[in-house]
C-alpha cells in the first residue's frame, strides 16, 4: 500500500471532528518507516487539535529521547503510540524494522516495558495495526472528545 493511501486511512479515521484543546500536550511515536514519521509531525496535529508530535523509527533515537526525558532535558509526552506498521512486524512476531543491539528481536511488549521503565504507568500506551484506528486511539487517550 502505497504512503499516500495509508495517510487516507489514518484521515478516515478522524473524518469527524474532535472537541477540546490538545496543543498543549506532546505525543511520542514509535514507527518502522523514517517517511511516515517525518510527515506524521505536520499530518497529525490537525487531526489532534493542535497536539505535537515527536515520533521516530529507529530505536538509538527513540532510546536516546527516552533518556532525555528521565534526565529531564526533553518534555514529558502525554500518550505514546507504535505506529501500525510496528504493530503489525510485532503481531507477525517480526522484529520491528529500526532496531538496535539493544531491542534485537523485541516485539511490543519489550517496548511498552522500556516505556513503562523509563514514564511510570500514568502515560497511555497506545497503538494498532490498523491506520484507520489511529487517530482515536491517539484522541482517547489526550482526553478529546467526538
Amino acid at each position: 500500500m502505497s504512503r499516500s493511501q495509508l495517510w487516507r486511512e489514518v484521515a478516515a479515521g478522524g473524518a469527524t471532528a474532535a472537541r477540546g484543546d490538545a496543543s498543549a500536550k506532546l505525543v511520542l511515536g514509535r514507527g518502522c518507516d523514517p517517511v511516515m514519521a517525518q510527515q506524521s509531525t505536520t499530518f497529525l496535529p490537525p487531526l489532534l487539535n493542535g497536539a505535537k508530535i515527536v515520533a521516530f523509527s529507529d530505536d538509538d533515537s527513540f532510546f536516546a529521547h527516552l533518556d532525555a526525558i528521565k534526565a529531564g532535558s526533553a518534555p514529558r509526552p502525554s500518550v505514546v503510540f507504535f505506529a501500525p506498521g510496528a504493530c503489525r512486524w510485532s503481531a507477525a512476531r517480526l522484529p520491528i524494522p529500526g532496531g538496535n543491539a539493544a531491542s534485537a528481536g523485541w516485539g511490543l511488549e519489550q517496548y511498552h516495558a522500556r516505556v513503562r521503565e523509563v514514564l511510570g504507568g500514568d502515560v497511555p500506551i497506545v497503538g494498532s495495526d490498523r491506520e484507520a484506528e489511529m487517530v482515536p486511539l491517539l484522541r482517547r487517550a489526550l482526553g478529546l472528545k467526538g
